[in-house]
């Protein structure tokens, strides 16, 4: 699907951008102009462009607030933190050290922060203990009874952040009386850009002390705990799932098997042989060459550089390695639904092996098409759709699990029947 750009990343980023307009997170006319100040696959103006835009709108917001208008400002707020993590999609030749980022991860935050303290329904900036320091969350509430509820914890992935949770999946959630817990993990948000923490494979190190966490809040009910994994964050909360069994059920969006097939697998046969071997000195510069010429290419290897610690775009591809559920995938126990895009151009064929190494899960495969508008990486723009399908799988999964607690009970306690 090509929207407003012929360039595939481009074209995919402003669909991802605008998608979120289910939830306010974009205004179509904010979109289309700022579309119309870019030039093809030119990343700078694509930088000035949304930064503009979020500026504009983040002072809209601002205005309206102090001018006591509530709603107002909360909307225009929404909008502006989305379109500051747009803007920095490309910024990334030295992310780590550049100003620039830094100013938009804060126009970001600090914006989502704003707009989350004008909700109807509470929104909690919480700490979750890991390791020796701290992952930075947000806990939204379906309201402030302090009664037990289902809760959805958000996994982002190669290049989201805590923020972004809202518009893919705490929304909907909170509008079907779902919490969601959404942090940044290491290589991911906060945690990387001002923690310093990069990816990891053992995702359990991480999952487990989140889930630790959720069974200190008596607004979590320690049962219904489901693991959202979104784009990248898919893989991982399958991988932590191996090893973590307190969780409910697991929602893919989408199924990945092995990231490094799906990462590296469209690289020709004598390049991958030179990076296995460790013949940095001739693949690094073919690899340079090949982010010369594609704007997916170019974003992949320098954000996967910034997210995995990498020296190199070698030393990168060979870390995506250790991203698998070969081996371990059968130790998933818990109810798993797994979203497949008809065409999406990063993960394709990914789910069905997920699905076909889930041996000790229910699973349930769902294929979101072109046609009904939901066929690209994680159903950008389709959200509706994906969005039904997640939770019409989620609340009868869920009652499903509850029924079966209960016929379990009677029978150890020789009450079967009713």
């Amino acid at each position: 699907m090509k929207f407003l750009f012929d360039d595939e990343s481009f074209s995919f980023e402003t669909l991802r951008t605008t998608g979120f307009a289910a939830y306010g997170g974009a205004d179509l006319g904010e979109v289309l102009t700022t579309a119309s100040r870019i030039g093809e696959g030119d990343e700078a103006s694509w930088h000035q462009a949304w930064k503009a835009t979020a500026q504009r709108v983040a002072e809209i917001g601002e205005q309206a607030l102090a001018s006591g208008h509530r709603v107002s400002a909360r909307e225009a707020l929404l909008r502006a933190a989305n379109y500051y993590r747009t803007a920095g999609d490309f910024l990334l030749e030295h992310p780590a050290t550049d100003p620039e980022m830094t100013l938009l991860s804060a126009g970001q935050h600090d914006t989502f922060a704003a707009a989350a303290a004008l909700f109807d329904t509470p929104v909690l900036a919480v700490s979750i203990p890991y390791e020796d320091t701290t992952l930075p969350a947000y806990l939204f509430l379906v309201d402030d009874s302090g009664a037990e509820r289902p809760t959805i914890v958000y996994n982002s992935g190669y290049d989201s952040t805590r923020e972004e949770s809202y518009y893919v999946i705490a929304a909907a959630a909170l509008r079907r009386g779902y919490n969601v817990l959404a942090f940044d993990g290491p290589g991911q948000g906060a945690a990387l850009r001002q923690q310093k923490l990069v990816m990891r494979p053992d995702w359990e190190a991480v999952i487990t002390p989140v889930v630790d966490y959720a069974l200190t809040r008596g607004e979590i009910a320690a049962e219904k705990i489901v693991l959202f994994g979104y784009s990248l964050g898919s893989f991982l909360v399958a991988r932590a799932a191996a090893f973590e069994h307190r969780v409910a059920a697991l929602i893919l969006d989408d199924g990945i098997y092995d990231f490094h097939a799906a990462f590296a697998g469209n690289l020709p046969p004598f390049l991958q042989s030179w990076i296995d071997e460790g013949r940095d000195d001739v693949a690094v510069p073919v690899l340079t060459m090949l982010t010369a010429v594609s704007t997916q290419v170019r974003w992949g290897l320098r954000n996967g550089m910034w997210v995995f610690g990498a020296d190199s775009f070698a030393d990168l591809v060979r870390r995506v390695r250790a991203y698998t559920l070969d081996g371990i995938a059968h130790q998933v126990t818990a109810p798993t639904l797994i979203l497949d895009p008809e065409h999406d151009q990063y993960l394709k064929g990914q789910p069905q092996l997920v699905e076909k190494a889930l041996t000790g899960a229910r699973t349930t495969l769902v294929t979101l098409t072109e046609n009904e508008g939901a066929g690209e990486h994680t159903h950008a723009g389709g959200l509706g759709r994906a969005h039904q399908t997640m939770f019409d799988w989620l609340d009868t999964t869920l009652t499903a699990s509850s029924e079966n607690g209960v016929m379990e009970v009677a029978a150890a306690s020789g009450r079967v029947g009713y």
